[in-house]
């Protein structure tokens, strides 16, 4: 990856910088082959806050939240090129271990994927591959604390056994959350997380959210604005693979600096 650790002196405004940021990303392009997908985004993830990226289907956005736990490198033609850090750590030097760094950067995909084992093997799997516990009652403190965030365990508590995949659309997409929590993020993204869940589940998850970026720095991908606007503290819309406008959700939405920013808010482009 070739690194560049300055901006070029652009102003913050420019740099689309944020308060006490976690992720800094700098230059960042992104290619599928010859295809280039990201074109030199600048931003900021501010920590303990949501950010959520909002834009037509096959602007990008998809593509940089990827970037952030490199799952990208399961793409054999993908390549990525700038800087882009995680506590002040650049995220693509070699010595990175991508183990330990999706530890760090948690995911959670659109559709809900539970394990095919019980809702406790669920949430202990990942503490007990990266040796977070050192005895069962440790793993099962864990378990517990895990579901108690994601809202689950008032109605998973007795069915610990059951599995993952008997449980409702809402509930697996909250084991999933919880899953990802359980071996203590720093960073969790969320690619649609809602698009396949009914009105209330989604309500279910939106507040979860809310309640979770307390403890954790959120990134959502989102094709819907209402929810964007409802979760988000920041907001950034790409279109064709640039990063047009990066900023406050109330900023973004109330008075949008860009042009192609008020044309898709506003249903002219999308």
């Amino acid at each position: 990856m070739n690194i560049q650790t300055n901006i070029g002196g652009a102003t913050a405004e420019q740099a689309n910088i944020v308060p006490n940021p976690i992720i800094e990303v700098r230059q960042a392009q992104v290619f599928y082959g010859e295809k280039q997908a990201i074109v030199d985004v600048d931003v900021d993830i501010q920590q303990n806050a949501v950010t959520a990226f909002i834009g037509p289907s096959g602007c990008g956005k998809s593509t940089i939240l990827r970037c952030f736990n490199r799952m990208n490198d399961v793409i054999p033609i993908c390549r990525v090129e700038g800087s882009i850090t995680l506590a002040g750590q650049e995220i693509y030097a070699p010595e990175v271990d991508v183990v330990v760094l999706r530890q760090k950067v948690g995911m959670v995909f659109q559709k809900p994927n539970p394990f095919p084992k019980s809702i406790f093997d669920n949430i202990a799997y990942g503490p007990k591959i990266h040796g977070l516990t050192t005895s069962k009652a440790d793993l099962e403190e864990v378990v517990e604390t895990s579901l108690k965030r994601a809202g689950l365990w008032e109605e998973v508590k007795d069915r610990l056994d059951q599995p993952g995949t008997g449980l409702s659309g809402g509930q697996q997409q909250r084991l999933c959350i919880a899953r990802a929590i359980a071996v203590q993020p720093s960073v969790i993204l969320m690619d649609e997380p809602c698009s396949a869940l009914d009105p209330i589940a989604t309500a279910t998850v939106e507040t979860l959210i809310d309640e979770l970026r307390e403890k954790y720095t959120i990134i959502i991908v989102t094709h819907s604005m209402q929810q964007a606007a409802r979760v988000s503290q920041n907001t950034a819309f790409f279109h064709l693979g640039e990063l047009v406008e990066f900023g406050t959700t109330e900023q973004i939405f109330s008075a949008p600096r860009e042009e192609r920013t008020q044309n898709y808010i506003t249903g002219r482009i999308g």
